[in-house]
């Protein structure tokens, strides 16, 4: 278990992965779709290395360095690049990263990392009594899952819990990832934005309309987007074609099937 420097009570305990288990059985389960797997083209690895060093550059000049990663619809792809994105900051950074699961209606999380959901989240903000658990999937990666999901996590997701447990996050962790539900159907993830210091979106190409996105992107606070993911694109002059020029860096991802996940 990590000795962390904070004054805040640790909110859950970490437990090892075996390292065989951890990330390169995520790597095995989606081959072709993260950045570690050999399958991944060059490019896509390379456009994953410049939303981290973008992200590098914010940290030093805007001290961001908790993220919420999200979507304005749902099946944009927004838990793989999370996924991708902490693969990239760990891996090719050597950053120590933790990874949350906010989407407590519908988690998918545990799906990816294949990781049991009995716990996670949602029970360290309702203070039951066994302490939920963090997988450390590797020496710089850990993942906290959602745990059961919550039909109305409103509640929890403004309580002084979550306020104490990104207080936590951030003094033990070089960068927290926050995945959330999508911007343009809940509510929550306007809750955890308000918590961040920074948001990415993920922006299916081709399948959500722009007038969405602008008004997810205007809910958030366009400020506070650091960059945008174009999920499913074609090497193409995003800007010219899709007209997301307002919302700061521009990153290509996989351009078949890949990140069908939400």
């Amino acid at each position: 278990m990590h000795d962390f420097a904070s004054s805040v009570e640790q909110p859950f305990r970490i437990a090892p992965v075996d390292r065989g288990n951890g990330v390169r059985a995520t790597i095995d389960r989606l081959p072709g779709k993260v950045v570690l797997s050999p399958d991944t083209p060059s490019a896509v690895v390379e456009q994953y290395r410049r939303l981290a060093a973008t992200l590098h550059h914010a940290q030093r000049d805007r001290q961001a360095k908790v993220l919420m990663i999200s979507s304005a619809m749902p099946g944009e792809g927004k838990t793989l690049t999370a996924t991708n994105l902490a693969l990239t900051l760990t891996e090719s950074f050597r950053r120590r990263v933790l990874v949350i699961d906010a989407d407590l209606r519908r988690p998918s999380m545990h799906h990816t990392f294949g990781l049991p959901n009995n716990t996670g989240l949602n029970d360290a903000l309702l203070g039951r009594d066994n302490m939920p658990t963090a997988f450390e999937m590797s020496s710089r990666l850990t993942v906290l899952p959602a745990g059961c999901p919550n039909p109305d996590p409103i509640g929890v997701l403004t309580s002084p819990a979550m306020r104490q447990l990104v207080k936590f996050a951030r003094d033990g962790y070089d960068w927290v990832l926050i995945d959330t539900p999508p911007v343009g159907l809940l509510t929550d993830a306007h809750l955890v934005a308000q918590m961040v210091d920074a948001v990415v979106m993920v922006v299916s190409a081709g399948a959500v309309p722009y007038r969405v996105v602008q008004r997810s992107a205007d809910a958030l606070g366009r400020d506070r987007i650091i960059g945008v993911v174009l999920n499913r694109a074609a090497a193409a002059p995003f800007e010219r074609a899709y007209g997301y020029g307002g919302y700061g860096g521009y990153y290509g991802a996989h351009s078949h099937e890949d990140q069908e996940q939400a």
